[in-house]
């Protein structure tokens, strides 16, 4: 690390699904103040998801004034603001004003599923991937930028002159922070896109083509550590540096130092998301597993092997608010362990389809199981254990892919659930380690601003303080984990529609 940084502050921006937060870390990776604002989830119709890009701006502000004012009052210098972001979630915005024309259309949507099938019938999906990394599914940003396009009325005229801006939420925020001076993005965010070809590392007028989306509207793409612009000086009294970009999974990869080839992570937060970094290799799965860049820093490009689950916390969300099983999430881990089994039931959570190894946009969600007997603590157990069948279900994608880790790290806010992270570990049969820094999608976008500002060299030294904080090892044995893993495939089976 660099010089004395002892009244040095970074403020990383933590644009999520749920929620928005502004955290103030500290070089050494301590987080010295959080502030947080949940925003409101619209489902228009079934399998649709869409944020008011509005409340995402204002969330965004109110929490970055409030880390500042906090930052500010203890006598702190910040080197810079970090961004990380929900990815693949879209916006398409008038550049005159920065207002979007349309309500962001959220990674999980789903209603897109058709286009992409008609897509299908028309190219061989295997193109797409051998220049995305990607499959031809709803997820990714491409056909929800061109549905917007699409159906607004006027806007294909507008963005033929140039008029309007397409963004994931990185970029949007961005635009707003520096007044409209910087319509940019990263290269980690521009890769879950469907439009970049992440071996070239540009925007693919093919793809564009393909898609329908023009070259016109897209943003600037730049390395994870880069000056992406300088926030106008009315928001906060000064103007900052925009110095660290990538998309909350990458991020996390950062935060969790996995900066070698073969050392993988599992993020837990509203979905669950597993990276393994291969290196300057791009690996194409062979199993349905997306290749993406993990990140580039300082022109150089990581690859990374990803599995994606598009509901993990969400499920913990949906007994909370919808069914009203829990008053809050910090209650599943004594509910959990008060059953000595799941007793049979088993959660499939396709609220929104299934992702990965499966991909089928029109899954939806079942319980299986279910007795006279069945009460609360049932359907929680159930729910959580769902996230660690998923998980096995992309190891096991990767282990035929050549690819079989020997331990994981976690983070997200459901690994704070001592329960969950021991049978995830004996579902896996993997030791899992916790680190001591949570956050760690803040904090990798924390560590960008600090190798842009200068704090540190390498990411040797970013390594050097990432910090365990428990460590669990498998205690199931192959007799009791192998009719879990038989029961929870079958039911998986009930809700595929694809075959």
């Amino acid at each position: 690390m660099s010089a004395s940084t002892d009244k040095t502050a970074i403020l990383a921006i933590d644009q999520g699904t749920t929620s928005t937060r502004t955290l103030v870390f500290s070089p050494d990776g301590t987080i010295l103040f959080t502030a947080q604002q949940e925003f409101t989830q619209i489902y228009p119709a079934d399998g649709w998801v869409e944020h008011d890009p509005d409340e995402i701006w204002e969330t965004t502000l109110s929490t970055l004034k409030d880390a500042y004012a906090h930052a500010k009052a203890d006598g702190l210098s910040i080197a810079g603001i970090g961004i990380t972001n929900q990815r693949e979630t879209t916006l398409v915005w008038d550049r005159a004003t920065g207002k979007c024309i349309y309500n962001a259309i959220v990674w999980q949507d789903r209603r897109t599923a058709e286009i992409c099938r008609t897509l299908k019938t028309k190219i061989d999906e295997a193109d797409v991937a051998a220049k995305t990394g990607l499959l031809l599914d709803p997820y990714f940003s491409a056909t929800k930028a061109a549905w917007i396009l699409d159906h607004v009325d006027g806007a294909r005229a507008l963005a033929a002159g140039g008029n309007l801006a397409f963004g994931t939420v990185d970029s949007y925020l961005i635009y707003r922070l520096t007044g409209g001076a910087s319509h940019v993005t990263d290269a980690t965010n521009a890769s879950r896109t469907n439009l970049f070809n992440i071996h070239s590392q540009d925007w693919d007028a093919e793809l564009c083509t393909l898609f329908d989306v023009p070259k016109a509207v897209l943003p600037k793409v730049l390395d994870c550590a880069a000056h992406f612009g300088d926030t106008v000086p009315n928001l906060l009294g000064e103007s900052l540096p925009i110095l660290g970009v990538a998309g909350d999974q990458q991020a996390a990869t950062i935060g969790q130092c996995c900066f070698e080839k073969g050392m993988i992570k599992s993020t837990y937060g509203t979905g669950c998301f597993v990276i393994l970094n291969t290196g300057e290799d791009c690996i194409t799965s062979e199993n349905r597993l997306l290749s993406t860049v993990a990140y580039r820093i300082g022109g150089k490009t990581t690859y990374a092997l990803e599995g994606s689950i598009f509901v993990a916390g969400a499920a913990i969300q949906w007994l909370r608010d919808e069914l009203k099983i829990i008053k809050n999430a910090t209650e599943t881990e004594g509910m959990a362990k008060s059953l000595g089994s799941n007793n049979g039931l088993y959660l499939v959570p396709a609220f929104t389809g299934l992702g990965a190894p499966y991909w089928d946009p029109d899954a939806r969600g079942a319980i299986f199981g279910i007795t006279r007997a069945t009460g609360r603590a049932d359907f929680v157990r159930a729910a959580l254990e769902s996230v660690c069948y998923q998980t096995h279900d992309l190891f096991a994608a990767m282990a035929e892919d050549g690819v079989k880790p020997t331990e994981l790290r976690v983070d997200g806010g459901m690994v704070h659930n001592d329960w969950l992270v021991q049978f995830l570990s004996d579902i896996l049969d993997l030791p899992v380690d916790r680190p001591k820094v949570l956050e760690t999608t803040a904090l990798g976008a924390a560590y960008l601003v600090g190798l842009q500002a200068g704090l540190y060299d390498t990411l040797e030294d970013l390594a050097a303080q990432w910090q365990q904080q428990s460590h669990f090892d498998p205690k199931m044995g192959k007799a009791e984990r192998d009719p879990l893993l038989a029961d929870w495939k079958t039911a998986v089976s009930k809700v595929l529609t694809q075959a």
